[in-house]
């Protein structure tokens, strides 16, 4: 029995030796890095900043890239509108100019269809009828304005109902104006000298085409005339082509609707017969 506690106490002092020396305060530190370990320490330190400064400044780089890129797109924006812009601006002044160059072959065409009225109307041997008033039928045409000025007869129709402003050529939508009109003077006027006269406003004509009034009356009037004889089967020596511009108003010019009232192409019937 002695032997064994004398085991059991032994065992204790080691445990309490082992405890011991765990739990003591001054037991030895580790021992410090040595100066190879502190350079590659540093170096390592050195490595992480550069990388840091290298991260940022591409970061950077790559801010202003995007701000680069964003300016690029928005001139290229910028460009494709201007673009779009002048390929509309080209198409509308190809237009307006293919529109001239119509209008002008129109008017040199009615100004060759007027010459040859007028050729015809002096060639043409004229009779005289004064009983042309006494005799004359009365005739009726909605829409028009038909009225007796002395010895002739004129037979208004409105430049508005025929042409758009400021143009000589014929609407389509006057195509039944103009032939009732034809049919009514070939039934009632068959040999009768009639002047296709062109009145305008006292307005000057828009810019384009026509450089005055009286261009721009004979034009329209010359247009009548063309209808008259092509599509409405009346005979051109029969026909003559006068332009007055704004120099002949039937009321002031003062209103609106005196204007309108003046924008007109008149027929005139004169007590005259042409024989061939």
């Amino acid at each position: 029995m002695p032997g064994h506690y004398c085991r059991q106490f032994a065992i204790a002092l080691g445990a309490l030796a082992v405890a011991g020396c765990q739990q003591n305060p001054f037991a030895s530190a580790p021992p410090p890095p040595s100066p190879y370990q502190q350079q590659q320490q540093l170096a390592m330190l050195q490595q992480q900043q550069a990388l840091q400064s290298r991260t940022t400044s591409l970061d950077m780089d790559n801010q202003d890239l995007q701000t680069k890129l964003a300016q690029e797109q928005q001139q290229n924006s910028t460009l494709k509108s201007y673009l779009a812009t002048m390929q509309e601006q080209l198409a509308s002044t190809n237009q307006q100019l293919t529109q001239a160059r119509d209008a002008q072959q129109n008017t040199e065409q009615q100004a060759q269809v007027m010459a040859a009225s007028m050729r015809k109307r002096s060639a043409a041997s004229i009779s005289a009828n004064n009983s042309l008033e006494r005799n004359l039928p009365t005739i009726n045409i909605p829409g028009v304005e038909v009225r007796q000025d002395g010895d002739v007869v004129r037979v208004e129709m409105p430049a508005d109902r025929l042409f758009n402003p400021g143009t000589a050529q014929i609407r389509q939508d006057a195509v039944p104006l103009l032939e009732s009109v034809a049919s009514e003077l070939e039934r009632a006027y068959p040999m009768q000298i009639i002047g296709v006269e062109g009145h305008t406003d006292s307005d000057p004509p828009p810019p384009g085409v026509f450089q005055s009034d009286t261009q721009l009356s004979i034009a329209r009037a010359a247009a009548v005339f063309d209808y008259l004889t092509t599509r409405g089967h009346m005979r051109p020596q029969q026909l003559f082509v006068v332009g007055h511009g704004a120099n002949h108003p039937v009321v002031s010019n003062a209103s609106l609707q005196g204007k309108a009232r003046n924008r007109r192409v008149e027929l005139v019937v004169y007590p005259d017969q042409w024989q061939q």
